[in-house]
């Protein structure tokens, strides 16, 4: 499993994680999933204090015990729960991190977290105090680097220009291509790296999905129709759909890794397979996206 570096840190993580908050409420189930990740070569995890209201974070700590040093360690803190309750508030203040991350490290079972991610952000938040507490935990050993999971270009240049972040969670795939629009080229001139989620799409990046969905972001049913087949057969045929859609984000070196979640072992081996796949060639990045969407962010610019 080939591993790329975030940022400038000294954290290389394998170019596919787990997206833990698939991997579902049943212990036994849960922990197969992931040992099996461990297994096949993915040394990054990647969970959130919001998952099943911490029930996720305790199924991680309780698996990677005893193996800790191996393994890069994300999760995510903003979203405050209150247990027995639905739903949450957002709060990234300085106070609510501060005792958020006692929380999760004592689900997880360990002294500290690779990296600590801001689950959200808004221009309306007082900015300089969260990068204050992520500053005060990295001093203090908690954490080793931070960064944060938007899709807000204006709240990512806030983080890039005012904090150490070292990566951003952002969505992209074949069918959101907006990054690409400003936000890549930005983040590669920091230094900032960015984790991928949603690489498949909601699943409709592959083999297995059937022709009843939905429309996804510009795309309506019809348009799927046609295009999910012609990058079937027009870019790579004889390829799986899901080696394009992972193979593809890994394209941009600016990405680090794509996470991806499995509720299965079956997907978990499929990804695997998809990403230590042969690279798309130049010709075939190109034909993807001349059959897609160059979309843009059009709010939160």
């Amino acid at each position: 499993m080939n591993k790329r570096r975030i940022g400038t840190s000294n954290l290389y993580v394998s170019e596919i994680g787990l997206g833990c908050m698939s991997i579902g409420t049943d212990e036994r189930h849960a922990t197969h999933i992931i040992d099996s990740a461990l297994d096949l070569g993915i040394n990054y995890l990647d969970t959130a204090d919001l998952y099943d209201q911490g029930l996720n974070e305790e199924f991680v700590g309780k698996t990677i015990k005893g193996k800790r040093q191996n393994i890069i360690l994300a999760t995510k803190v903003g979203n405050r729960l209150e247990k027995g309750k639905e739903g949450w508030t957002w709060d990234p203040s300085k106070a609510h991190i501060k005792e958020a991350v006692k929380e999760s490290l004592m689900r997880l079972q360990t002294d500290y977290i690779d990296l600590y991610q801001l689950h959200g952000g808004t221009m309306e938040d007082h900015i300089d105090d969260t990068i204050e507490a992520f500053e005060e935990l990295k001093e203090e050993g908690v954490i080793r680097y931070y960064g944060i999971s938007s899709i807000r270009p204006n709240v990512i240049r806030e983080y890039v220009n005012r904090s150490s972040i070292i990566s951003v969670m952002m969505q992209y795939s074949i069918l959101d291509r907006r990054p690409e629009e400003q936000v890549y080229s930005f983040l590669k001139e920091h230094n900032v790296s960015v984790v991928a989620r949603g690489p498949v799409a909601k699943g409709l990046l592959t083999d297995r999905l059937s022709d009843n969905h939905n429309d996804y972001l510009e795309y309506s049913v019809d348009e799927l129709k046609h295009i999910i087949p012609l990058l079937k057969e027009k870019v790579a045929p004889g390829r799986p759909l899901t080696e394009l859609a992972l193979r593809y984000c890994l394209h941009e070196d600016v990405v680090a890794s794509v996470v991806v979640g499995a509720s299965k072992l079956e997907q978990l081996q499929r990804n695997v397979e998809a990403v230590t796949s042969k690279p798309l060639t130049e010709l075939e990045i190109q034909e993807i996206r001349s059959i897609t969407k160059a979309s843009v962010y059009k709010q939160h610019r």
